[in-house]
């Protein structure tokens, strides 16, 4: 268990220091969790009662619309954090379903543990406004190709900067990410291979 920590440890010390004391804390509020393919980790209805981080696996967030249809909006690979965030930061009833796309081990840590961490070590702040810096910048880039984008070109923006996640989600969920059926993404894909 301890080697399953060495991982976000160096994660975390990539944005700020700790001693043994903040290391030992800090590792205390967290628990290892293995999912099964198709598990899910947060439902709509339910308030998000942790933030994750995914050791080994692929996970996904996705909501269906009023008419079934399902919307990918986030996935996440190792060294990647995921969370229905809004329900997660305001403690209200989450919107989205979280589930692992295969079987996938993460790390979680509770909202109570991360205010107990924030209070006892504000450096940890730091971090976390990190992390959500980052989330916020990586929605606005998707927000803006989906607005400015053709399909295609949203397509081929994902290969160059995802190559390594393209071949391990189902076609679907690419395509339920990228904005478009998965038909349309068999079109793409066919046209792309006659180059």
């Amino acid at each position: 268990m301890a080697n399953d920590f060495e991982k976000i440890l160096a994660y975390t010390q990539k944005f700020i220091a700790f001693n043994d004391e903040e290391r030992a804390f800090y590792e205390s509020l967290m628990q290892v969790k293995k999912l099964r393919k198709k598990q899910t980790i947060v439902q709509p209805g339910y308030v998000c009662k942790h933030r994750t981080y995914v050791l080994e696996g692929t996970m996904r967030s996705f909501l269906y619309d009023n008419n079934a249809h399902e919307h990918t909006i986030a996935l996440a690979v190792e060294d990647w954090w995921i969370s229905d965030f809004n329900s997660y930061i305001y403690q209200i009833p989450s919107t989205l379903f979280v589930e692992a796309m295969e079987k996938t081990t993460v790390i979680q840590m509770d909202f109570e543990s991360e205010q107990l961490l924030l209070e006892r070590y504000p450096k940890f702040e730091k971090f976390f406004r990190i992390l959500y810096q980052r989330s916020v910048a990586s929605l606005q880039r998707r927000m803006l190709s989906n607005l400015s984008k053709t399909a295609e070109e949203r397509y081929e923006e994902f290969m160059e900067r995802y190559p390594h996640i393209a071949n391990r989600i189902p076609q679907y969920v690419l395509a339920s990410y990228l904005g478009f059926s998965n038909e349309y993404l068999s079109r793409i894909r066919n046209k792309r291979t006659k180059r």
